[in-house]
């Protein structure tokens, strides 16, 4: 039998999906399983989106151009002009999902052996798209203790050498929920003039930001214009992850135009994704809002129920849907497995992704677990009281 690549073969499993065969497992035995570990939100597409998928009236489920239908991208132009963003439908290329734009970037702005800094934990697929790109991820460690705040700027160029090319951020971040302030994005952006390091920003999450100060976005810092190369999704905010609808956005001509080459190869993003995805930027401002105060109620249970169980500790996420708990366990992965094989409590369990996934070198993190607080509070609740009482029976715990 042949081999297959070594690329392959060192692709890390991902820490969101690899547990999904125990958790079936556990589905078939009869348990139930609280999904805690991936961020698919339960909240309604919006009504306007889902109306248009209905009314789709093609004779031909035709390709469209490489970059995306123009009105379509002149529809995000609209959003994000919203957010004080001013850009033209040139300066876009619509993408298979945010994923894709992040693999656009990466292929687009470093070359196989060059180094991009981001921030330790991070959105484990940023760890695996770099390893494809053949770019090696240098982490600038963060901690739970002081919650995942950004390191000092010397932190930074204590990690630059010459193969540096870009410096990858979240905001707000996925998996910790920090949300960087205007004064720590000033002082990224200083970083990246001062190197001319690109700035790849994925703003998936912006809606998400429980900040009273407005929600600034890496394509309004001056002086920046064509370093900033920014990534984004409908997915997450109008609750349409299956879509498969993203953005990269770059005012840079010389990355759109690698980046088009690319695009070119796939021929184009799903048809049917795209007038989906631009008809919901039309939903009302009251659909969002209620999702803002939906997500700020979840946070507040979540967190608190965390914080209540003996020997755990989870900082108060300020950003997104997700937050990172420290448990009382040498081994967050076989804590997560055990869950999924050998515990259950009134028929049920709770699925969530070990924390070591989220860091480029998997010793780390390994008390940690992402948990995407995307259930309803009962469901929280509930998931929250398992994790307790299962705590309490694990042989391992620390004490």
């Amino acid at each position: 039998m042949p081999s297959i690549s070594h690329r392959g073969a060192a692709l890390p499993a991902s820490p969101i999906r690899k547990l999904a065969p125990l958790a079936d497992s556990a589905k078939s035995r009869g348990v139930k399983v609280y999904h805690l570990n991936i961020g698919q939100p339960d909240i309604r597409t919006p009504r306007i989106g889902l109306e248009a998928l209905r009314s789709i009236d093609r004779p031909v489920l035709e390709y469209t151009s490489s970059d995306g239908l123009l009105a379509v991208r002149q529809k995000f132009v609209d959003y994000y002009r919203r957010f004080g963003v001013s850009v033209s439908p040139d300066e876009m290329i619509v993408t298979t999902g945010g994923s894709e734009a992040i693999l656009f970037a990466l292929l687009s702005c470093l070359d196989a052996g060059d180094e991009v800094m981001m921030t330790e934990p991070g959105y484990a697929n940023y760890i695996s798209f770099a390893q494809q790109a053949g770019v090696k991820v240098v982490p600038i460690p963060t901690s739970i203790d002081n919650g995942f705040a950004l390191p000092p700027l010397a932190e930074f160029e204590r990690y630059i050498t010459p193969r540096t090319r870009a410096l990858l951020l979240c905001n707000p971040n996925n998996p910790t929920g920090y949300l960087y302030s205007r004064q720590e994005l000033d002082q990224i952006s200083e970083i990246v003039r001062k190197h001319d390091l690109f700035l790849i920003c994925d703003e998936v999450y912006r809606e998400f930001s429980y900040s009273p100060e407005p929600y600034t976005s890496a394509l309004t810092l001056p002086g920046c214009e064509q370093n900033v190369v920014l990534v984004d999704s409908v997915s997450k905010r109008y609750s349409e992850c299956g879509l498969r609808i993203g953005m990269l956005v770059t005012r840079n001509r010389d990355v759109r135009a690698a980046a088009m080459k690319i695009a070119q190869a796939r021929l184009c993003p799903p048809l049917v994704g795209q007038l989906v995805a631009a008809a919901s930027t039309d939903a009302p401002d009251s659909y969002i809002k209620a999702i803002y105060d939906e997500y700020i109620s979840r946070r507040d249970l979540l967190i608190a129920g965390l914080n209540s169980i003996p020997g755990v500790f989870s900082p108060s996420p300020r950003g997104a849907f997700y937050t990172m708990a420290r448990l009382p366990v040498p081994d967050a992965d076989a804590f997560c497995a055990w869950l999924l094989t050998d515990y259950q409590y009134k028929g049920a369990t709770v699925m969530m992704a070990p924390g070591s996934g989220f860091y480029a070198d998997p010793a780390r993190g390994r008390d940690e677990v992402r948990i995407a607080y995307v259930l309803n509070r009962d469901d929280l609740s509930a998931a929250l009281e398992i994790l307790a009482r299962a705590l309490e029976s694990y042989p391992d715990r620390l004490r």
